[in-house]
């Protein structure tokens, strides 16, 4: 789950990085984003695939997103994570919750980071491929520290909605984030996005 979610270098080296962007990537990253600002709400299913440095596959799983602007609710079974904005709250699906911060998960990928198009302050990027249905955007991070060495995104060329991740880790490990489903006019109410305990087990720990 960590490697679904979403900490800079030196101001000198953020610039001239900042130069190599691809002009042709951020007007479709722009795209993407402006379609996702606009969304009275999103409701997506998800499924993660994912395979070891030699390419053996090493599992599936099926994730659901409720996404409004900062905040979002992910399921994965009996895991989930909850973001009200200010907090993420992480589930483990047994007895722990760990609560942080937003600003303390940036290391990882969050779906707001990954749906938005927004990627100035975290990556470089460039256009790799316009073959086919996508658009294939290469992203590395600025920041060394990140848990992953790039991610490739694939945007939809009709819809304007990212529709698939590659991500590759520090261990040269690979996983794949495939858009099943995505509504972006959907009625949220607000409750998805509160943190309640008395839904979870009575003996649930909090970690803070």
């Amino acid at each position: 789950m960590k490697k679904i979610y979403a900490l800079l270098a030196c101001l000198a080296w953020v610039v001239t990085l900042f130069s190599q962007n691809d002009p042709a990537a951020k007007k479709v990253l722009d795209a993407v984003g402006a379609k996702v600002k606009s969304a009275k709400g999103i409701t997506a299913s998800c499924s993660l695939n994912s395979f070891t440095s030699k390419g053996k596959p090493n599992g599936t799983k099926t994730i659901s997103l409720l996404m409004k602007a900062e905040k979002y609710l992910l399921k994965q079974g009996k895991t989930e994570i909850v973001c009200d904005g200010q907090n993420v709250y992480t589930y483990d699906g047994d007895k722990t919750i760990t609560k942080a911060a937003v600003d303390e998960t940036s290391q990882t990928l969050n779906p707001q980071k990954l749906l938005s198009g927004t990627y100035d302050k975290d990556f470089t990027y460039k256009l790799v491929s316009s073959a086919g249905t996508n658009f294939e955007i290469e992203m590395k991070p600025i920041d060394a520290r990140k848990n992953f060495q790039k991610i490739n995104l694939f945007i939809d060329k009709v819809k304007n909605t990212f529709s698939k991740a590659r991500i590759l880790d520090k261990s040269n490990n690979i996983t794949e984030l495939k858009v099943l489903t995505i509504n972006l006019n959907s009625a949220i109410p607000e409750s998805n996005f509160i943190f309640n305990k008395g839904k979870y087990p009575k003996d649930v720990e909090i970690l803070d």
